[in-house]
């Protein structure tokens, strides 16, 4: 199996027209019906039911949407860190980190002074990025670190270990009576039909049904919430550092800890990971 099949395949797969899909790859449909057809003679398997007005994944073809997902980025994660191992050697980043804008407070920073001055540290360059976006950052090698939180992310197969636990708080706009309690529970803010709850994307880029506003970074959201057009019952507790003064951050009762972690690919860069952790820890 090719590569360019692979990439062929997940955007039909993940587009459901062959017409979309086409556009996607910068290639006429003609060919890439065609190679989609002798792929699924090599395979011995059909893997899209096509009708003239669908088309749709066979069993077989969700198996090979998920595994091909996955290649595909093994691919893309050997040719980048190849790169930046090659970069590396003249002055360039050795170790790219990734983090949730405005979620990790005061340990980003602290983390990156302490392993600078680690003596095994390597250039790092911080990829600051959206909600959720860390787990595929690593998988596909745009980041070898992420600072996540659980138990929120996906961490399968990643390297996992915990620097600090939070606990979390709710924020409301600076003008809604609930922001003058000291704490709240979950049922208060659930509760509140002139306050909807945002709705963040999930794994594959779509948003959950609902009535809230679609949100993908901590800065959108506190906007929201200064204009008085959301509420969020449950952030880990470092989002005080990042709510807007238009906002109050109250103590969220009856929720769980959270776990601010440092995720590693599994196996990869052993090097650098007692290191990072070291750091973490004087941090």
């Amino acid at each position: 199996m090719e590569t360019r099949e692979l990439r062929y395949f997940v955007a039909v797969a993940e587009e459901l027209h062959f017409g979309r899909a086409a556009r996607r790859l910068g290639i006429a449909q003609p060919p890439l019906s065609r190679a989609i057809r002798q792929l699924e003679r090599r395979l011995g398997a059909t893997l899209l039911e096509r009708d003239s007005r669908a088309v749709s994944l066979t069993p077989a073809g969700a198996v090979l949407l998920r595994e091909g997902r996955a290649a595909l980025d093994a691919v893309a994660a050997a040719d980048r860190r190849t790169r930046r191992a090659a970069s590396a050697v003249d002055g360039g980043p050795g170790l790219v980190l990734a983090a949730k804008a405005g979620a990790s407070g005061e340990l980003l920073p602290k983390l990156l002074d302490a392993y600078a001055a680690e003596p095994d540290a390597v250039a790092v360059e911080v990829l600051l990025c959206g909600i959720g976006e860390q787990e595929r950052l690593l998988r596909d090698g745009r980041a070898d670190v992420a600072l996540l939180h659980l138990p929120f992310d996906s961490t399968a197969g990643l390297d996992i270990e915990e620097l600090v636990t939070e606990q979390q708080v709710a924020v409301l706009p600076t003008a809604h009576p609930l922001a003058a309690r000291a704490s709240l529970r979950l049922a208060d803010v659930e509760s509140l039909p002139d306050l909807p709850l945002p709705r963040w994307p999930l794994r594959n880029g779509t948003y959950p049904d609902g009535t809230g506003p679609e949100v993908r970074e901590h800065a959108q959201l506190f906007q929201l919430i200064a204009l008085g057009r959301a509420a969020v019952r449950h952030l880990p507790s470092t989002a005080r550092d990042a709510a807007s003064r238009a906002c109050r951050t109250r103590n969220s009762d009856e929720v769980e800890a959270v776990y601010l972690s440092v995720i590693f690919m599994t196996d990869r860069y052993t090097a650098h990971k007692q290191t990072v952790l070291h750091a973490g820890n004087a941090g």
